[in-house]
């Protein structure tokens, strides 16, 4: 059954959860995560939430979402396709953060339909923290047809390559952080039912992990130069495997630094293609 494009423009009402300094530093661990910033707590200023784990504060609103009878989403068959998120405000132990959601699109393409939403969360102050898009894909049920692929540029050289370890349990971890229950992360027999050839780790696993390269490596540590990480999820990563993420300068835009990446797997094939960073001096 087709998603309810009358439901474009449907915005959610509110939701509020609170940050805590076991969850935030729960979060940066199931992603293999060793920064003193979010870590250390005696550290001068305390800790900061990770930037990525501003999607578990917003994560209620998503799924207030895809739980929408009358949109008539489809789990098994939902798959995470890109996600855009812009850091505005740090998230610290003790803060509320309160996240409005709504349907910005639904288009139905060659081979099924995707699903745009945009949450925006501010603090218990009113300070703006982030602005996220999340974009899933429902596969089957599509127009038919093929849609052109767009090639990525030719860059050369990257300015940095930065190869890391995929657990064997990193999806059960990040299950319990991150509060995505999603079963296709961790059970072998419904990934196979929804058509996978295993179990799958979590995309946004994944784009925490590419997150970690850009704080260390383009940020000198510091999460708050972070201001905004775009992906495409382009194909599944498995747990055990290695990916190697490699950056590339993009020149410089309203005062930010603008990086191009990729993510890849053993086999050279991209799991994250089209990937943005901007960095703050």
């Amino acid at each position: 059954m087709p998603l309810n494009k009358d439901l474009i423009g449907k915005q959610y009402p509110p939701r509020t959860t609170e940050a805590t300094l076991d969850a935030l530093q729960n979060y940066a661990r199931a992603y293999n995560e060793d920064n003193p910033a979010f870590l250390d707590s005696k550290r001068a200023g305390g800790v900061v939430a990770p930037p990525m784990y501003t999607i578990v504060m917003i994560w209620s609103s998503i799924m207030g979402v895809v739980g929408d009878t009358d949109l008539k989403v489809d789990v098994v068959r939902l798959l995470h396709g890109e996600q855009d998120m812009e850091f505005f405000s740090p998230i610290r132990p003790g803060d509320k953060i309160t996240s409005i959601a709504k349907v910005a699109s639904i288009e139905t393409k060659a081979t099924g339909e995707t699903l745009v939403l945009e949450i925006n969360a501010t603090n218990q102050v009113g300070q703006v923290v982030n602005r996220s898009m999340f974009n899933a894909f429902i596969r089957g049920g599509g127009k038919g047809g093929s849609e052109a692929r767009v090639a990525e540029p030719e860059r050369g050289e990257p300015i940095a390559s930065v190869a890391q370890q995929i657990d064997k349990d990193q999806t059960y971890r990040y299950k319990e952080a991150s509060g995505d229950f999603n079963p296709i992360h961790v059970d072998e027999n419904f990934a196979k039912m929804a058509g996978l050839p295993g179990i799958i780790v979590h995309g946004l696993c994944t784009m925490a992990f590419t997150s970690k390269v850009m704080i260390d490596k383009l940020c000198g540590g510091d999460p708050l130069k972070l201001k905004r990480l775009r992906v495409r999820f382009s194909r599944p990563v498995f747990p055990g495997q290695t990916i190697t993420t490699k950056v590339w300068f993009d020149g410089e835009r309203n005062g930010r630094k603008i990086f191009a990446f990729e993510t890849f797997n053993p086999n050279g094939q991209a799991v994250i293609r089209g990937g943005i960073a901007e960095v703050a001096p």
